[in-house]
């Protein structure tokens, strides 16, 4: 069988062994807690506190955790002090070494792994320029770095801009809007702003807009697409303005009634039991049991039991730390929800099937 190779200025490299696990092509690495811990900066712990996965034996001689903002030359140093370099791809097989056209690897400059492999057309956004320079372009003066990461071997990145402080709302949630910056060298991710929030009591990602969509800008790695700084402030308005707009979002959730009648409903709308006896059956069943405890005595949802936002918490909150995780650890899969859009359609879905069952109950 033929081999690929990417070839440039170092060895080649082999892409034989680069498997995919999903019809998009990229890789689904599972980070141990010494990638996480070493890989990912967590800021302001002084207002939230230690991340999930913190430990500290597993960081070395330099902690990854901030008690303030994270500063830029530290996410430079750390993270983002090497470069995705294009090179030409080959094949070996009986007829030799031959070259492949219309295609190219791009992989690390440090180390000569492969990223990924794409047709010409595909434009590299290095993590130093699209993640930290062009963020500054967006925002304004007063934000500061929260959080910052590498995941899928170096193949996905994010970094976060926050508020300095926690907002709390009268009804007792206390959140910090950031705005989320992400891109990808293996075409899982078109390079990303999003605005969001994150529940300081449960350290979970949410949705800056929980029953809307459209709160990001997004930019395609083609030659055609394009920065343009004015429609990304217009897409996003600026990371100050999601507090009022989610403690109205959180207002309305907690002034909505959810009875004990319209839970049952909705269990049955987001996680119905199936007739047959099996593994689907036990696995609703376990997932049933768990929401109702987490509605009924968990301090991260019962405080809000009987309304809306009771029902939001309850699903982020099982989904962030209960679910069933495979092909990854449970801090990846949260980081990888929350940069690639799943945690802004958790929140959402959950908000619409709620609405529904409400008028139907």
């Amino acid at each position: 069988m033929p081999r690929a190779f990417a070839c440039g200025r170092r060895d080649r490299t082999t892409v034989s062994d680069i498997t995919s696990d999903n019809e998009s092509g990229f890789v689904m690495s599972k980070e141990t807690s010494e990638w996480l811990n070493n890989n990912v900066l967590i800021g302001y712990t002084d207002k939230r506190g230690h991340a999930w996965h913190y430990r500290a034996s597993a960081q070395g001689s330099e902690s990854n955790h901030y008690p303030g903002a994270i500063p830029v030359a530290d996410v430079q140093r750390r993270l983002f002090h090497w470069t995705a370099e294009p090179e030409p791809v080959l094949v070996s097989g009986k007829f030799g070494l031959r070259h492949v056209p219309n295609k190219q690897a791009i992989t690390a400059s440090d180390t000569g792994d492969v990223l990924g492999i794409f047709a010409d057309g595909y434009t590299v956004h290095q993590y130093q320029e699209w993640l930290l320079n062009k963020v500054g372009t967006i925002l304004d003066d007063g934000l500061s770095i929260g959080s910052a990461g590498l995941l899928r071997d170096r193949r996905q990145a994010w970094v976060s801009v926050e508020v300095p402080e926690n907002i709390t709302t009268p009804e007792g949630v206390e959140f910090r809007p950031n705005l989320v910056a992400c891109t990808s060298h293996d075409g899982s991710l078109a390079t990303t702003y999003k605005r969001t929030v994150t529940n300081v009591v449960c350290d979970n990602t949410m949705s800056a807009g929980l029953r809307e969509y459209g709160q990001q800008f997004k930019v395609k790695h083609s030659k055609n697409g394009k920065f343009r700084i004015v429609e990304a402030r217009d897409a996003l308005a600026m990371v100050h303005t999601v507090a009022e707009e989610f403690a109205a979002e959180v207002k309305a959730l907690c002034e909505t009634t959810v009875t004990d009648q319209a839970w049952r409903a909705f269990l049955d709308a987001h996680t119905p039991v199936p007739e047959d006896k099996g593994r689907a059956r036990t696995t609703a069943t376990n997932e049933r049991a768990a929401l109702n405890r987490l509605w009924n005595s968990d301090n991260r949802v019962s405080p809000w039991r009987g309304t809306a936002w009771g029902v939001v918490q309850a699903i982020n909150t099982y989904t962030h730390h209960e679910a069933i995780v495979r092909n990854a650890s449970r801090a990846e899969r949260n980081m990888s929800r929350a940069v690639d859009g799943k945690a802004d359609a958790l929140d959402q879905d959950t908000v619409t099937t709620l609405g529904k069952v409400l008028t139907s109950v």
